[in-house]
């Protein structure tokens, strides 16, 4: 398909390449592409470039920021800045974010624990949380996924924390979040009843 049109088929591979594209839908946008205006097409290209220029992660918790090297979460002085939350990716803290009701603040490790795919400890980040649980935090909330990596990183940590000796409470997300589910598709009345009824871990 597509055989006598090197230069589609060049885009194509391309977009096969980018993540949560469906397979089906990358005709679709190739063909989108070739169709719009070059000004619009310019515009779209410039605006992820420039994107990827000033926006980068947050000093403190790895969340998204942009000029800055603390993000708009960390920089708020109405945070309570010794209930930390654990999540994987930004994806997962902009879900608690609309769900409303939480008041402390983030640490995002960049994914979870997964040896089959060469994640440890040392490619997420783990070693940075450590380093700012001190006296001053009271508790830490575990809000990775619902799968066994989440669940593994959980544990590692939790493990680590306790080896700290420091008097730290550790919860976990409340039941309500689907077993082998992703906070980032969840409803948010399902995401602010697990955090409002978290557990001990």
């Amino acid at each position: 398909m597509f055989r006598d049109l090197p230069a589609l088929q060049k885009i194509i591979r391309q977009l096969q390449k980018v993540p949560y594209l469906a397979s089906k839908n990358v005709y679709r946008v190739a063909l989108y592409f070739l169709q719009e205006k070059n000004s619009d097409i310019e515009l779209l290209f410039d605006s992820i470039l420039d994107a990827k220029k000033v926006i980068k992660n947050c000093s403190t918790c790895f969340n998204l920021t942009e000029n800055n090297n603390t993000c708009s979460i960390c920089s708020q002085n109405i945070r309570d800045k010794s209930v930390i939350c654990v999540v994987e990716t930004w994806y997962d803290l902009n879900a608690i974010e609309r769900a409303g009701g939480f008041n402390g603040v983030y640490h995002v490790l960049g994914g979870a624990l997964c040896p089959l795919e060469g994640i440890s400890a040392d490619d997420l980040n783990i070693e940075s949380l450590f380093k700012r649980i001190d006296n001053n935090v009271s508790e830490i909330i575990f809000a990775t996924n619902s799968t066994p990596e989440g669940e593994a990183t959980a544990s590692y940590i939790s493990s680590k924390v306790e080896q700290l000796n420091l008097n730290v409470k550790i919860s976990r997300l409340a039941s309500g979040v689907p077993i082998g589910s992703s906070l980032e598709y969840m409803d948010r009345v399902t995401i602010y009843k697990a955090l409002s009824g978290r557990r001990p871990f």
